[in-house]
């Protein structure tokens, strides 16, 4: 058979470009999957090149590793070093300066056989006593206040209340004095007295601020009332408690300088040493004690805001 006759056996492609015979008069090469004209060993039978972009783009991306995320992610070195480090030089320079200081025989007096370390443990004893007492009251009660049962007491507890914090701090340990006598009990009951007010109101809105969907939704999957206030609403809440705990215990700080007039002690006894009888030393070291110590009881409550959070609570940065 010559060159001619073998031209005129192949058929001849159409104004399409199909070439008459092809399976589907597509031009699709047989014998490849599909019958496409895929070339087969390509990913994903596509017909790209090894290397070529189209392979890139078919490959699956690969999710990046990312950091892990610090479980406390607003506790910085800063606030843990910062205020610790101001209180101690603080501190350590009021100590240096009483080293050098010329006391006369009743500074001396007032300061010597430990008693400002008496004073000091005096006072951290009224504060911590105090705060507890006033954990152990408000918070039990802001629940009972916001069930159903008990929502028609809330005004006449709430202008209790107020009451003993708009009263003077000291008029209210003085008609405790004259009606339970001269001790730390009177001073304990005016402290608790005073402090009531920002852990019970916190408590309050905590626990109304709860979304009532997210409420209903509990109580959907079964859970029973003490669930509900125990596993959703009290977390939710713990933010506001926490912020009015803080709020109580730095006053507490504050009000215990009184507890000296009703024979409670505490650091107030420094201070009114210092002014009844006109000794600037003692009344410094008092009065820079009971500063140092309220900054350290905030900055404290301040770390146990972040790590008792919930985590769940803490928002994405």
């Amino acid at each position: 058979m010559t060159a001619s006759e073998v031209d005129a056996t192949v058929p001849a492609p159409d104004e399409t470009g199909a070439v008459p015979g092809a399976p589907g008069g597509t031009g699709a090469v047989p014998g490849t999957p599909g019958g496409t004209g895929a070339v087969p060993g390509t990913p994903g039978g596509t017909g790209a090149v090894p290397g070529t972009p189209e392979e890139m783009r078919a490959v699956p991306a690969v999710p990046e590793k990312t950091a892990c995320a610090s479980p406390f992610p607003r506790l910085t070195w800063q606030k843990l070093t910062l205020l610790p480090t101001v209180l101690i030089v603080v501190l350590l320079s009021t100590w240096l300066w009483f080293r050098q200081a010329e006391l006369d025989a009743i500074s001396e007096n007032a300061l010597s056989n430990g008693q400002v370390w008496q004073a000091l443990w005096q006072h951290i004893e009224l504060t911590v006593i105090s705060t507890a007492l006033v954990l152990v009251i408000a918070i039990p009660l802001g629940v009972l206040l916001t069930r159903p049962a008990f929502r028609r007491a809330t005004p006449v507890v709430m202008t209790i209340a107020n009451a003993g914090q708009a009263t003077p701090a000291i008029g209210l340990l003085a008609l405790l004095v004259i009606w339970l006598g001269i001790g730390r009990t009177a001073a304990l009951i005016g402290i608790v007295a005073y402090a009531v007010l920002p852990v019970l109101s916190n408590t309050m809105a905590g626990l109304k601020a709860n979304d009532p969907t997210l409420l209903e939704a509990a109580r959907g999957i079964g859970m029973s009332p003490a669930g509900v206030l125990t596993r959703v609403e009290l977390p939710l809440a713990v933010p506001l408690i926490l912020a009015g705990v803080r709020t109580a215990l730095v006053l507490n700080v504050g009000t215990a300088t009184l507890a000296t007039f009703g024979g409670g002690g505490g650091l107030g006894v420094l201070i009114t040493t210092g002014i009844t009888n006109q000794r600037m030393p003692v009344l410094v070291l008092g009065s820079l004690l009971t500063v140092a110590l309220a900054l350290l009881v905030d900055w404290l409550a301040s770390l146990a805001e972040l790590l008792l959070r919930p985590r769940g609570l803490e928002a994405e940065t």
